[in-house]
């Protein structure tokens, strides 16, 4: 007698082909919704309940879908976004389609592929006659991409009350699981100076571009590459015309620390940037938009557990720390979190975008294995 496979490649890819083809950018929430609807369908036949959280702000709807299980207390909190870079019909530049190991589309490895891996691992769990030791709560947002504003607070409520976090974030260079992100802060600055002709009155001007080019040499010389800090001005604008003294200037800042006290440390003296003008004000406002994901011990001791269970699979989990943030930043700082479950693959917001098509199975079974085994 042939048993069928329950982590065969194929119709899961076929699963994360439907979510892929619905196109989700975070700035289309009714688009974000249609696969929110489809994700919510999915569990219908599942001993799951699906709470539906209304979306504001611009933003589409987050689904909480939980066991019917383990609730009440303390279990796994698995965090995914339905949310994508790519603008509304990107899919016919990077349609998708297979080449060899590869399956292109947007949002394909960041992290449509993720996302679906947990919602299969978890059916997987549901089909079993026993069930896990703990609880498994998953939550999908709509607005990962942007810095996750409008569910933020959902997810640092359910994470304080998980014992564990999984985040379906794609694997780095090869398949590495993520341990530490950096924390990322986002800051204005807004400059005002006196306008004048700059002809026939330059000397009663006072340039906000010319003071904006102080605060760029300021801003820039803060970056610490041997420490992991860097900071970057990303975008300026500023005048009116050529023949005018500029009178207002503006730039957007992303900051990039390793630690709480790196972020403290920046955070102040990027609000505390001085004008060197005469006549001219210079204003920062902003903030750390996600906290430093730092290693922790029971971080260390959950990545200790997958890295055994993915090795009774048949692969090596090596761990990495990256640069990017994530919604595992939020939970990081007060609950044992792993982040980097999702598929591998290359080109995260790119026009080539793809994930690999070998890295479906290990790492679905990856993830229903730390539902059975976590408790």
């Amino acid at each position: 007698m042939t048993t069928t496979n329950p982590f065969d490649s194929a119709p899961i890819l076929e699963g994360i082909r439907r979510w892929v083809e619905i196109e989700s950018p975070t700035e289309a929430p009714e688009q974000v919704n249609k696969l929110a609807d489809l994700v919510a369908e999915s569990y219908r036949d599942l001993p799951a309940t699906v709470e539906r959280i209304a979306g504001h702000s611009g933003c589409g709807d987050h689904l909480v879908a939980r066991s019917a299980w383990g609730q009440g207390e303390p279990g796994i909190l698995v965090l995914s976004h339905l949310d994508t870079v790519h603008p509304l019909g990107f899919i016919e530049r990077l349609p998708f389609r297979i080449e060899g190991d590869s399956a292109f589309g947007p949002g394909i490895y960041d992290m449509k592929g993720g996302a679906y891996l947990a919602y299969h691992a978890f059916r997987q769990v549901c089909a079993d006659s026993a069930r896990p030791p703990l609880g498994i709560t998953q939550l999908y947002v709509s607005d990962e991409e942007i810095g996750s504003p409008t569910s933020r607070a959902l997810i640092e409520a359910e994470g304080r009350t998980a014992k564990y976090v999984l985040v379906t974030e794609p694997a780095r260079d090869g398949g590495k699981i993520v341990t530490g992100r950096k924390g990322v802060g986002r800051f204005e600055v807004f400059i005002k100076g006196v306008p004048s002709h700059a002809g026939t009155r330059p000397e009663d001007g006072r340039s906000a571009i010319r003071e904006l080019g102080h605060v760029i040499q300021t801003l820039e010389a803060m970056n610490d590459l041997t420490r992991g800090i860097t900071v970057n001005v990303g975008v300026v604008r500023g005048g009116t015309r050529p023949n005018v003294i500029a009178e207002d200037a503006y730039a957007e800042v992303d900051l990039r620390v390793p630690t709480m006290s790196d972020a403290d440390e920046l955070a102040s003296k990027i609000l505390n940037v001085k004008s060197r003008t005469e006549g001219v004000t210079v204003k920062v406002i902003g903030e750390l938009n996600r906290p430093p994901y730092e290693k922790s011990n029971a971080g260390a001791a959950l990545y200790e557990h997958a890295r055994t269970i993915a090795a009774e699979i048949g692969f090596d989990l090596v761990d990495t720390s990256t640069g990017g943030g994530s919604d595992g930043n939020f939970t990081a700082p007060h609950t044992a979190t792993l982040d980097g479950l999702g598929v591998d693959g290359r080109g995260a917001h790119t026009h080539y975008e793809q994930m690999y098509i070998s890295s479906i199975e290990p790492r679905a079974r990856l993830l229903y294995r730390l539902y059975q085994t976590l408790r």
